[in-house]
Order: C-alpha cells, then structure tokens, then sequence
C-alpha cells in the first residue's frame, strides 16, 4: 500500500488521529469530550489545525506546530460590529440571523504561492481569510457586502453557511466557495468581488419560478479536481451536479442507484472523470438506504455509476455521512468516511474493499487525510 499513513477524525467528542503501521489504529485523541466540527493539516506549513463548537460558549479555533502534541488557542474569525445603519439579515422564515460566528465549517489552506494562507468557511455565512497561518483573521467584505447574500437561508443546519472552499492550483487569484442554501461562488480577484455561478441547477424546494435561480440552490459539497480546476462536482439536495466549466454551466447526474441524494463527495485527484459518493434517503429519513450501507463510485464523469459495498453492512445500517464525511488521499487510492453513528471506513483500493476501523466512536463531523510527504 502507498499514500497516506495519516487520518484526522473530527468527532461530536473530540478529534481523533488514525495513522496506519502495521495496520489502521487509532493512535491518539484531543479536546477528549469538545465538539470538533473541522480540521486542517496545513500543507504549506504543516501546522494543524481544529475548530471547536462549544454551543453556548461559542466557537474556538486551537492550532499545533508539533503534530498535535501540543495545541494552542489561537483567534477565531470574528465578525465586525454591525454597522448602526446594518439592517437586520432576515432569512425567508423570517427569522433575524445572528450577527456573529456560531460555528467553524471548513477550513482550508491558501493556494501555494501564499504558504501560510488559510480560508474559513463559516455559519452564518461569512467566510474569512487568514495571510499569517491564522494568528488573524479578516472576513471577506466583497462577498457579505454582495446584495444576493441576504437570499440565503439555512439547509441542513439553521442558518446559512459556506461549507465548501476550492482554489484553482493554477490560478492563485481563483476561489471558488458553496453555501447551503447559496449556491456556487468563484472571485477571480482573491475575494475582492464575487459572481454567483451556475446554468442547469434545479431546486425542487423553491416556487417553479424560482427553482433555476443560481442563489437559493442548496449545495450540499463542492468539490474541484486537482488535475482539472474546471471539473467541479457538486453533491446537491436534489441529485448529483457536474461542471466541466467552473461553475458556470451544470448538468445534473440522472439514473442513480440507489439514490441521488446525499451530502458527501470525493473526487480523484489525478482523474477528474472519477468520483465517490454516499447515497442516503432524503430529507425526514436521511439514512441509507433500505437499511443497506454502501459508496458509489463513477469512472467517466457520471455517465455510468457503480455500487460498492464489499465489506459494508448490508442490513440495519442507519449510517448518515456527513458533507465533510468522506476524503480521498493523493493517491486516489486511499478513501474513508465516517458516519453519524460512529462508524469509520477505509478502503485501500478505490472503494472495492472496505473495512471497519470502528463503529463506537461518537458522531462524526469530518474525516481528512494528512498531506502527502513532499
């Protein structure tokens, strides 16, 4: 086996490091009992990275520069005061959306030219920038100051929030972001101004008149192939999206089995045509489906799909991975996916052979392999 001999675990209670030797083990855990909702080991510098979620006491944001031994706060991205003539952001509910960081949903590392850049994507909708590793933060004032902003409202979690964060390796000025519910974003100028992006998009959840529009759709993950930076793959509310543009036209994946719907996407790093998914039942249920837990995987850019599942329960599985949920290595051939029951799942060869880390650990909000060894 070559790749990755890495694996972070961001869990309901704490965060948890998978390393492989002599085989996968759990090889160590911290913020033993803290909510950890997203994780980074930073390839430029090789600092690492957690964001914490500590409800009432808010979110907190902790950094290592020896490989976890030891972690230090650091500032979390903060919201600036609102303005006194800021109205109210009120979502279509009607509900006023807080004015303030609730939770660290992704975060990831600058393109190369900028190594100790790093993105933080955020509910309620901000997204924040750092040029210094993290020591401070700005929020991107080009994207909240955008008037379709105050269209988004919450998906899966109360409020809206940008989940996903992809930056075109050969274009150090190209950011590309999803928010649930908001759509596709790309700024061609580092984050100066932003165009909301996508043809073909179709939420089933709006008024028809409305389904087409760019900025209500609920993207569930985004991702970009490294070998292709305009092949982006999206895992939507409605089915599976693919763009061979960068955003700007989609072409919704049909025939499916078992199901469309999900909110984890991984896909191949050196073949932008290959990618994997977790199908689930939708919406009440959100589960898998029949009870059956499996991955599915496309080889030709989403014409035809294949259904895995040697070494994955067959039955009484009520398994959700979350958007964040599922990784793949440098290789492509190392993936993993952790679940809401606790369950963590590795496959050495694509996705043909699974097996079971473990199935007692707490809820799992995000799996990431370490970088690949320069």
């Amino acid at each position: 086996m070559t790749g990755t001999h890495k694996l972070y675990v961001a869990t309901r209670k704490g965060l948890f490091t998978v390393v492989r030797d002599r085989g996968w083990r759990i090889a160590g855990l911290d913020f033993r009992g803290d909510n950890c909702s997203a994780v980074l080991e930073h390839p430029g510098t090789g600092a690492l990275y957690a964001g914490l979620d500590h409800g009432h006491f808010g979110a907190k944001l902790h950094r290592s520069t020896d490989g976890g031994a030891n972690w230090q706060e650091i500032e979390a991205p903060r919201y600036p005061p609102k303005a006194d003539d800021e109205e109210d952001w009120v979502d279509m509910h009607g509900r006023v959306i807080p004015h303030s960081l609730l939770r660290i949903w992704c975060l990831e590392a600058d393109h190369p030219d900028r190594p100790g850049g790093i993105w933080c994507g955020t509910i309620p909708g901000g997204l924040f920038h750092s040029d210094d590793g993290g020591d401070r933060w700005a929020r991107i004032e080009g994207l909240w100051n955008h008037p379709l902003r105050r269209r988004w409202f919450g998906g899966g979690a109360d409020y809206p929030g940008i989940h996903s964060v992809c930056l075109d390796p050969n274009d150090a000025t190209c950011v590309r972001i999803a928010v649930s519910c908001g759509g596709v974003w790309e700024s061609r100028d580092a984050g100066v101004t932003w165009d909301c992006l996508g043809e073909g998009w179709r939420a089933e959840f709006m008024p028809p008149e409305q389904a087409a529009d760019p900025a209500v759709q609920d993207v569930h993950r985004l991702v970009q192939s490294a070998a292709s930076a305009d092949v982006l793959w999206a895992q939507h509310h409605n089915g599976i999206f693919r763009s061979t543009d960068g955003g700007r036209h989609w072409t919704e994946l049909g025939d499916v089995s078992p199901s469309a719907f999900g909110f984890a996407v991984a896909v191949h790093p050196a073949d932008p045509d290959t990618a994997w998914f977790l199908p689930a039942e939708k919406d009440q249920r959100r589960m898998a489906v029949n009870g059956r837990l499996v991955v599915n995987r496309t080889r030709d850019g989403g014409r035809g799909f294949e259904t895995l599942s040697h070494g994955l329960p067959a039955e009484h599985a009520y398994d959700l991975v979350y958007r964040h949920g599922l990784d793949v290595d440098a290789t492509g051939e190392s993936l993993a996916f952790g679940s809401t029951t606790g369950s963590l799942f590795v496959s050495e060869d694509a996705g043909d052979h699974w097996q079971c880390l473990s199935a007692h650990l707490p809820p799992i909000h995000a799996v990431r392999f370490a970088p690949a060894a320069p």
